[in-house]
């Protein structure tokens, strides 16, 4: 159902340039109608912060393997999305997680030996380069505001993104993530189509935490995370549905599942 991104190069991203002065000096950013990089994908990475927002649209998984990722599904699907069409147009208001707004710029280490990351960015996503209309990247030798605020936003992601391993890290310590299932019956049919491949709460592990760490989980807000993943979980046959009246139905008895 759900997979996570691939290590080696992030989601989306086809190719990372570092973004300087010398070379774009003179480029701008420029706003597309589309999001093509959207287009057939069925999982956006989501931070914690976002679950609060997150819950009202999209089923919230997490990945199976190692070290689960928090997912926001736009289908259940591989090769799904029932928000975006066939050209990459939005064709529902929804809540655009931050991983997909960061896009095509990307905070990366260019040396190994040092803890340095530099602002980069994916040329084959053809949003940067010599355009006569846009928003400037550098003005004379210093970053324009936009970049200052890119840079700002892609800094404020990866802390986002710490915290939420953190939150992720809490609740493998407490044995508090397992492999789901769900079973959704379409009308008119007595075989449900079974998705699995994904992580969510155990419910029943839940219920059997100590009282003292619950308080605690209930002050810092994790509680409040854990229970917005749980209440995402009802979109799940939500987006069944989109699928189905879209015709894009789920295709098999049985999805793809999580490596």
């Amino acid at each position: 159902m759900a997979t996570a991104p691939n290590p080696s190069l992030p989601l989306f991203y086809q190719d990372l340039m570092p973004l300087n002065r010398r070379d774009h000096e003179k480029w701008r950013s420029h706003r597309s109608e589309t999001a093509n990089w959207l287009i057939d994908q069925h999982a956006v990475p989501l931070t914690a912060e976002e679950f609060s927002l997150a819950q009202r649209f999209f089923p919230i998984v997490f990945s199976s393997g190692e070290r689960p990722v928090p997912l926001a599904l736009f289908g259940l699907n591989e090769g799904v999305n029932v928000y975006v069409d066939a050209e990459g147009v939005l064709t529902t208001d929804i809540y655009m997680p931050a991983y997909v707004r960061r896009y095509p710029f990307l905070l990366a280490k260019l040396d190994a030996n040092t803890d340095v990351m530099s602002l980069c960015f994916d040329p084959s996503s053809k949003l940067l380069g010599d355009f006569e209309d846009g928003d400037a990247l550098f003005e004379g030798e210093e970053p324009a505001e936009f970049t200052k605020g890119v840079m700002q936003f892609c800094e404020r992601f990866e802390e986002a993104g710490v915290r939420t391993q953190a939150f992720v890290d809490e609740l493998l310590k407490h044995d508090l993530l397992m492999d789901g299932e769900v079973a959704i019956t379409r009308e008119g049919s007595d075989q449900p189509f079974i998705y699995r491949g994904f992580k969510m709460i155990n419910q029943e592990k839940l219920r059997e935490l100590r009282g003292d760490l619950l308080r605690a989980w209930n002050q810092n807000g994790i509680l409040a995370l854990i229970y917005a993943h749980i209440m995402s979980l009802d979109l799940l046959r939500v987006i069944f549905g989109l699928q189905t009246a879209q015709g894009k139905g789920p295709g098999a008895a049985t999805a793809q599942t999580v490596n």
